[in-house]
């Protein structure tokens, strides 16, 4: 096989799978591991991936890619969905402060609150969030408190010392957060680090922390980790975790709900 046919069978699996390995596309034509390493290499120079320990993720797929609110809203919608139902369930009953993090699923899941439960639990109920969008979901039918700080556009939520300051000074009973992956040794990331803060400060003052991550985010690293996977208790995802994952969030007791 020619290389330009290998570049074209690479190109294809990664629109698909969105990364490849060394030791499978060795296997897969027949070659070397060196040969494989020289195809991904051209490939790289030509834009059309990024290598990784290991093998290539497409060139979008850097540790610091982010994309715009509007774009993530769409992505994985019904899995979202289902997740965000299916974490209504685990809202303790009774007077509860609950701390949602910035993110399209846990926005989806303020949709829920304030939609499904204003009229039951409006009373007792009380949302505490940095994120404009789910505030603005939450207010007119609910208990919010708003965390302030400088807004960061890309999220439409605010970051920085502020923020920080006044998660400290706070113990909400229950924590919903998000992550951009979820990975069984580095745990859970994102893209950027006034982010990465505010959820590491989240985490750090729940009394239990539940991640809210869709299929697509498991075995997934960003560039900054903002939490172990001992920090969560609970993890709601549509679709089960490979092997190496559950095995890791078995080890760390994270119980894992499937959407």
């Amino acid at each position: 096989m020619f290389a330009e046919e290998r570049h074209r069978l690479i190109t294809e699996q990664l629109a698909a799978q969105g990364k490849v390995g060394v030791a499978d596309l060795s296997e897969r034509f027949g070659i070397t591991r060196e040969t494989v390493r020289r195809d991904l290499a051209q490939l790289e120079q030509q834009g059309v991936l990024r290598r990784v320990h290991g093998g290539a993720v497409v060139a979008s797929k850097t540790s610091t890619a982010e994309q715009s609110h509007t774009a993530r809203t769409t992505q994985n919608h019904e899995a979202k969905q289902r997740i965000a139902t299916k974490a209504l369930e685990l809202l303790p009953q009774g007077a509860t402060s609950i701390v949602l993090d910035a993110g399209t699923t846990t926005e989806l899941f303020a949709g829920l609150l304030a939609d499904e439960l204003a009229s039951q639990r409006a009373a007792e109920l009380l949302v505490i969030t940095h994120a404009l969008p789910i505030a603005l979901r939450i207010s007119p039918t609910m208990q919010l408190e708003l965390i302030g700080g400088r807004v960061r556009g890309l999220t439409s939520a605010a970051t920085g010392n502020h923020t920080l300051v006044q998660l400290d000074g706070l113990r909400p009973d229950i924590a919903f957060v998000g992550a951009n992956g979820l990975d069984a040794t580095f745990g859970l990331s994102t893209p950027d680090s006034l982010e990465a803060a505010v959820k590491t400060a989240i985490v750090g003052c729940a009394r239990r922390v539940v991640l809210l991550a869709d299929s697509s985010k498991l075995g997934e690293t960003a560039l900054v980790r903002f939490a172990t996977l001992a920090d969560i208790d609970t993890l709601v995802t549509d679709a089960a975790p490979d092997a190496d994952l559950a095995a890791a969030l078995e080890a760390a007791d994270v119980e894992v709900v499937l959407a």
